[in-house]
């Protein structure tokens, strides 16, 4: 595992984690880890074994083997809800929105605010949702529009602001500028680095290597279920990293 220059421990760290479907090892003792206001990009080709292991993070699957610390701490997660409670949330790439409810619904929805009469409290989820949202973008102005009609940069903040608003620490990003623009994506970038300002950690999961390096601190790579390798960006070459994910060639620097 890496340490942190600054001695700060580990918001993450996944250690020797393996897992099994029948006889197939989708993952085999895999470590990694993240710290606080760092991005963590998950590369490897499809079945390379990156969602896999994100999805054990997240409580979609349960590890056959290895630890989960989390602040230092043993974390048993059993389930999405666990995932939840240690504030760890995953931003699909289906963003998961209710396409025809405004961004206050949204944010709240499933977990309305009520008023003391048993109705919504419409005013109080749109002062924080308004907040919420913001303070991540602060040029959003359609807070009251459906989400169907926003941006998709609009809707990244939107699905982040609900993460971030039920005390998100831990955001897992499924490729976060898929089908993107070149002037959304620069808005995801933009919200990356308001997280990464506020201390969220992000494990970043994407196939766009141009992204990666610009938005990543480190990179790990993973190739049929195993850890090729963990890297600084700053320390590697796009080209040295093709050869991580396709030739499973690790540099020397890598951890």
């Amino acid at each position: 595992m890496t340490s942190s220059p600054m001695g700060v421990n580990p918001l993450v760290e996944m250690r020797n984690i393996s897992i099994h479907f029948g006889g197939i090892k989708a993952v085999d003792d895999v470590s990694v880890d993240l710290y606080p206001g760092e991005v963590v990009a998950l590369l490897g080709h499809n079945g390379a074994g990156k969602s896999t292991l994100i999805k054990i993070l997240s409580g979609a699957y349960r590890a056959s083997a290895g630890q989960i610390l989390i602040d230092g701490r043993p974390a048993q997660i059993d389930a999405p809800r666990d995932a939840k409670a240690l504030g760890i949330e995953t931003i699909y790439q289906s963003l998961a929105l209710a396409e025809n409810i405004d961004a206050p619904g949204n944010l709240f929805l499933g977990r309305e605010l009520m008023t003391r009469w048993g109705t919504l409290d419409d005013a109080a989820m749109e002062h924080a949702a308004r907040q919420a949202i913001l303070e991540l973008n602060p040029n959003f102005t359609r807070i009251k529009e459906p989400v169907k009609n926003l941006s998709g940069g609009q809707r990244q903040s939107v699905a982040i602001a609900r993460a971030l608003h039920f005390n998100a620490r831990i955001l897992i990003m499924d490729e976060p500028t898929a089908a993107l623009g070149p002037h959304e994506t620069r808005q995801v970038a933009d919200l990356i680095t308001r997280l990464k300002a506020k201390g969220i950690g992000i494990f970043l999961i994407s196939h766009d290597i141009h992204d990666v390096f610009d938005l990543a601190d480190r990179i790990s790579v993973m190739k049929n279920g195993k850890l090729v390798g963990t890297v600084r960006t700053q320390d590697v070459t796009q080209d040295d990293v093709l050869a991580m994910i396709i030739l499973g060639k690790r540099p020397k620097i890598a951890a």
